[in-house]
């Protein structure tokens, strides 16, 4: 959860609490760590237990830590960043981050209408281009889920219950794209990520703490959305 103090550890229903150092808020996570920081607190965190420290807080290299450092002890072998498909990997997560992950930032905290414009079209440009991709394609990058699928997902989950409104990136809706909404109905329903999805967490998060955007606090009780409804692919 996100109040005053940043992101917390409150007790709510589905909050995890910081069951390693008892903090009640994540900067303390953050001080701990360096008792002089003074920045940015963010999510997500990846923290050194033995160290007491943090180890990296920049989701890219987080995925890309899980995916080659934690074989050893009982991580699960799959390869995500294959060294075949990384030309094509790198090439697809630069423009997938910066007119997809990034460009709904981009959009909803745009102050005037000509850079919000600007990245509201860059955005669905290339969302039409990831859908026919995905007519091709079973992923992304090719036969296999890689890293670039599971970046994309994380923008293509939030997008219809909070993007389309919240940041007014409301052209289409992604139930609208065929082969973009059966992509995100297929990397839902995976066991380890469905059972780690809260959608009110997520539309609480952005409509609660953005009071530049939502000043009022009030967040939505739609949209009503069948993530649960079979894929075909």
């Amino acid at each position: 959860r996100m109040r005053e103090n940043g992101w917390t550890f409150e007790p709510a229903d589905g909050v995890i609490p910081d069951a390693v150092n008892q903090f009640e808020t994540l900067h303390q996570v953050y001080t701990e760590s360096e008792r002089a920081y003074s920045g940015r607190v963010t999510v997500p965190v990846l923290w050194d237990k033995q160290l007491k420290t943090i180890v990296n807080n920049e989701s890219s290299e987080i995925i890309r830590m899980f995916n080659s450092e934690f074989s050893e002890v009982g991580a699960r072998t799959e390869d995500y960043y294959p060294e075949e498909l990384r030309p094509e990997i790198d090439k697809l997560n630069e423009r997938i981050y910066d007119k997809v992950n990034n460009g709904v930032y981009k959009a909803g905290f745009a102050t005037r209408q000509i850079p919000y414009e600007e990245a509201c079209d860059a955005l669905f440009e290339t969302l039409d281009w990831l859908e026919a991709l995905l007519s091709e394609r079973r992923y992304v990058a090719g036969d296999v889920m890689t890293e670039a699928d599971i970046r994309l997902f994380t923008t293509l989950l939030r997008f219809d219950l909070v993007y389309y409104g919240h940041f007014k990136t409301n052209k289409k809706h992604i139930y609208d794209y065929e082969n973009l909404w059966a992509f995100t109905r297929e990397l839902y329903q995976l066991a380890e990520v469905k059972s780690t999805t809260n959608f009110e967490h997520i539309k609480r998060h952005y409509y609660e703490s953005q009071i530049t955007i939502n000043p009022s606090g009030v967040y939505p009780k739609g949209p009503i959305i069948d993530f649960e409804s079979a894929h075909t692919r």
